[in-house]
């Protein structure tokens, strides 16, 4: 599955970059550049990055050789992505690869409105605001949707089978991405409608321990 998602994401990528016009390319240098905006820590997106050049190989585009990329990192911090996604768009790439954070793509969207933006988010893009449409995104973004908000009331409903006695739920949930998060919520709360299961507590639950550097022992 994850394979699967990092091809889709990839050829569109690709896609994108093989539609640049011909005038990009001129202000560009001699080498296209791609801007990947993570919300995460280098050190902890290796086996994100081995996977990324793979697929960019696949498509014809080797770093180093006949692309560049420019890498920025906002190290846990979503507050960040506004400045490090007008970094980007200061630097003039031709395209900007944000895969799996909305808060990232949100920011790229506001930082340009003429740079293509490609995407890979686990919400709904056309419920986020990412497109107009599935089948016409319009705008300068497109990208996958991985469909994890619709696996909330699979999970909700699979829990309530094994445990049909439960009465309290809680849900824990990142607040540090607040749009991500509100849609997490409304999802959660449908779903548990939907099963009849009454939602007790919506903890929220920062994962800032996760972002730091790792400790050695």
């Amino acid at each position: 599955m994850l394979d699967t998602r990092r091809r889709h994401f990839i050829t569109l990528l690709g896609g994108t970059a093989a539609a640049w016009p011909l005038a990009a390319h001129a202000q560009q240098a001699a080498m296209p550049v791609i801007g990947y905006l993570h919300s995460g820590l280098l050190e902890t997106s290796a086996p994100y990055l081995t996977a990324f050049r793979k697929g960019l190989s696949e498509t014809g585009f080797v770093e180093g050789r006949n692309v560049a990329i420019e890498y920025r990192w906002a190290e846990g911090h979503y507050e960040r992505m506004p400045e490090v996604a007008a970094d980007l768009v200061s630097r003039k790439v031709a395209v900007i690869a944000k895969p799996g954070n909305l808060a990232g793509t949100r920011a790229a969207k506001a930082a340009t409105s003429t740079i293509p933006i490609v995407f890979g988010v686990a919400e709904d893009p056309v419920k986020a605001g990412l497109v107009a449409s599935l089948n016409r995104p319009d705008g300068n973004a497109t990208g996958i949707n991985f469909f994890t908000g619709e696996l909330v009331a699979k999970r909700l409903a699979l829990l309530h089978e094994l445990v049909p006695s439960a009465k309290r739920v809680a849900v824990f949930i990142n607040p540090s991405d607040p749009p991500r998060a509100e849609i997490l919520r409304s999802d959660v709360r449908a779903a548990a409608r939907d099963i009849g299961v009454q939602l007790q507590n919506l903890i929220q639950a920062r994962a800032e321990r996760s972002m730091r550097h790792p400790r050695r022992s």
